[in-house]
């Protein structure tokens, strides 16, 4: 299982229902998006870590390595609104108000994965994905999404019980050792998921599969209090920007 979904699943938040938790995550999402960089995103990231660690319960070390990935590619992709290429200057140049532009996207997008981090880290996916389909998602989707989801984590065991008989046998010794044991950990991961597959479809033939997967999900209902605490913290952060916008542009 992977770190954030057994945060998931130990999470303070993990009786709730979806819908709770997806009003504040997703909301936060939607601000961070739609608000101006300064002081809207900035303040959504705030108010994202502060739930996040407190209310939330999520471990800060658990949270970063979680973080660090997406905030990568936010970072990457800020950089290149600092140079432009061409013009004047000559091929490559520093761009007119490429700083601000760089600053307020990374500020943007770095608050909307907290936002989205936030339901990650107190939503499982098997809490969720089955209650696709009273929000009217077809049945056939969420059951790929169900199988999917569940192969994946079969198929990262049969790459880490891999990489570790592999290691056993002196197989990253040297770098062509190395790499001969990277081809093969492919090749087998790749046989290892056909052969999968295949016993998961004949077992659900011989349990008489008729297009639908039937799994229990636990009992929640959507918490009133939750939810309207939710938009209020929304709508106070929406307001709050309002107000700050003027004297700090």
């Amino acid at each position: 299982m992977l770190p954030i979904d057994a945060a998931a699943h130990s999470s303070r938040w993990r009786r709730r229902h979806p819908v709770d938790k997806a009003v504040l995550g997703l909301g936060l999402t939607v601000l961070a998006i739609s608000l101006p960089p300064w002081p809207g995103a900035a303040l959504v990231l705030v108010a994202a870590l502060t739930v996040l660690l407190g209310p939330a319960g999520v471990p800060g070390r658990r949270l970063w390595r979680a973080y660090r990935v997406p905030l990568g590619f936010c970072v990457t992709g800020a950089l290149p609104l600092l140079v432009q290429v061409g013009g004047p200057d000559g091929f490559l140049s520093t761009a007119d108000g490429g700083p601000v532009r760089a600053g307020e996207l990374l500020l943007r997008t770095s608050a909307a994965s907290l936002g989205v981090l936030l339901f990650a880290f107190t939503t499982p996916m098997s809490d969720l994905l089955p209650r696709l389909v009273r929000a009217g998602v077809p049945a056939p989707v969420v059951d790929v999404a169900l199988v999917t989801y569940r192969m994946s984590f079969l198929l990262l065991d049969s790459v880490r019980r891999i990489r570790q008989a592999q290691a056993a046998r002196l197989g990253h010794t040297t770098r062509a050792a190395t790499w001969r044991s990277l081809g093969g950990l492919g090749a087998t991961a790749f046989v290892r998921a056909f052969d999968r597959a295949a016993r998961l479809q004949s077992g659900l033939a011989g349990r008489g599969y008729d297009g639908t997967l039937r799994v229990l999900v636990p009992e929640a209902r959507v918490s009133v209090p939750f939810t309207a605490a939710s938009v209020v913290l929304l709508a106070a952060l929406a307001g709050l920007t309002l107000v700050l916008e003027g004297p700090l542009s």
